[in-house]
């Protein structure tokens, strides 16, 4: 069976990098484009929140501080002219500092995790502007990631982060299928899913806590990494609603993709972000003047993210009572 989930994790992973290439070739550049790169960067946010509140049944919301950390890092170390790979690895690695943070709280002293996951996020605020010195650092000059592989154009628009941030995305979610069916990433979803059944069973419980937390906020501080080069700035406000975002992405690919298997759900996780992006993004284009929705003001776009989660929420109970 195990071999066999792997094998589905492989041909879906194929797919969707054939879907991908397809994509590119056959559909021309539009706005929504802008939509779906957006996606795959909170793709690293969704599969961050899953294994946190999924996978360790610990709700976090370091997420707000972390993503801004992994911008205010990046963005520092790339005005200092640090390499961008590995600035944008130190935002990684920042962001996995913070989540142990959170886990050292929970697990060292008791704390409640709701709370203590909100002390260190209120601190990364403070910690986020003493690392930039400023609200927010400008990255138009400066090299990043995507530079060496600028110049990939279909129709005079540039789709270099497109095609970099796929290939991040996919094998961000290769290595993490291959980690969560590890005896270490199998200890850490048996942390999640029954810790005093692990803890007999011989299983380091605390420790697979600070491992899952720090790689959680790992692939977020890497999402704000991702996130600051792309978009050219980096802002300390940037991680605000993160975690809502993180939790769509759970909710509608769970909603999605009813397949059992780990693979599924954080293949779920990925594509769930990109629709999110692209519901958003159609609201948006339905309030312009003219359109459908165009009593729709652009300060709405926080009820259109409630919106969406809660109609994530509601569909999969509808879709029961259907059945019944």
């Amino acid at each position: 069976m195990k071999a066999w989930g792997n094998a589905g994790a492989l041909a879906t992973l194929l797919l969707i990098a054939v879907a991908i290439v397809v994509a590119y070739l056959v559909i021309p550049p539009f706005p929504f484009w802008g939509a779906v790169r957006l996606g795959l960067v909170y793709a690293f946010v969704g599969l961050g929140v899953y294994l946190s509140f999924r996978v360790l049944d610990f709700p976090d919301l370091t997420v707000d501080g972390s993503f801004p950390l992994g911008a205010a890092v990046v963005a520092t170390m790339l005005v200092a002219g640090v390499n961008p790979w590995l600035a944008t690895l130190a935002a990684m690695l920042a962001g996995g500092a913070a989540g142990l943070v959170t886990a050292f709280l929970n697990v060292r002293f008791r704390i409640l995790h709701l709370l203590a996951s909100i002390l260190t996020m209120t601190a990364l605020f403070s910690i986020n502007l003493r690392i930039m010195g400023a609200p927010n650092v400008s990255l138009l000059r400066q090299e990043t990631i995507f530079t060496p592989f600028s110049g990939v154009r279909i129709d005079n628009v540039d789709v270099t982060p497109l095609i970099v941030l796929s290939v991040l995305v996919l094998a961000a979610l290769g290595v993490l299928i291959w980690f969560l069916n590890t005896d270490f990433g199998l200890g850490i979803r048996a942390t999640g899913a029954n810790p005093r059944m692990a803890r007999s069973q011989g299983v380091k419980t605390n420790a697979n806590i600070y491992a899952g937390m720090a790689l959680s906020n790992g692939l977020v501080g890497l999402a704000g990494a991702l996130f600051a080069q792309t978009t050219t700035y980096a802002d300390a406000t940037s991680g605000r609603g993160t975690i809502v975002i993180g939790l769509a992405a759970v909710i509608v690919g769970e909603t999605l993709f009813r397949f059992r298997g780990m693979w599924a759900a954080l293949v779920g996780c990925v594509i769930g972000a990109v629709l999110y992006y692209l519901a958003r993004q159609t609201a948006l284009d339905l309030g312009q003047p003219g359109e459908l929705l165009d009593w729709l003001e652009p300060s709405d776009l926080s009820l259109i993210t409630a919106v969406i989660v809660a109609l994530a929420l509601i569909l999969p109970r509808l879709r029961i009572g259907w059945r019944r």
